[in-house]
């Protein structure tokens, strides 16, 4: 029988204990974690008999921030948005840049058709329709006993 210890809900990676709250404080701090984070949209992804759907929430941005492309088997769905804002107040002129961008890439079957993707950006959502090949679509037939 092999005797574990547990920590017992503390963190302990073999540092001094207040070594490791002064990185805690610093790293988790809410200004960094705010500015440094990757903030990727969330993603639904459906399959039908006839075509996958692929949904991206990305408010915000219009349809001619995004980019996608496809490469062998690998969809990429990439959008980047500039925002500049200037106010002027007294001698001084004040200039913010925001910059928001993301990437994402999905790894395709066999079985789609490369040809016939469609996407259309609407309310805030990025709808992507990936049809499948003919081949690849579930056939029924009805079969009688004899």
């Amino acid at each position: 029988m092999t005797l574990v210890k547990f920590a017992n809900g503390q963190k302990n990676n073999g540092l001094n204990p207040l070594f490791t709250d002064v990185f805690d404080s610093i790293l988790n701090d809410t200004f960094l974690s705010e500015r440094f984070t990757a903030k990727t949209p969330a993603v639904n992804i459906a399959e039908t008999e006839n075509e996958f759907h692929i949904e991206l929430a990305a408010p915000g941005l219009s349809k001619e921030d995004f980019k996608i492309s496809v490469e062998k088997n690998i969809l990429t769905v990439s959008a980047e948005k500039k925002a500049e804002t200037e106010g002027t107040d007294k001698k001084y002129s004040k200039k913010e840049f925001s910059y928001n961008a993301f990437t994402r890439t999905f790894t395709l079957p066999e079985s789609v058709d490369y040809t016939k993707i469609d996407a259309t950006y609407t309310d805030g959502i990025l709808k992507l329709n990936v049809a499948k090949k003919e081949e690849a679509k579930i056939q029924t037939r009805e079969i009688s006993v004899k």
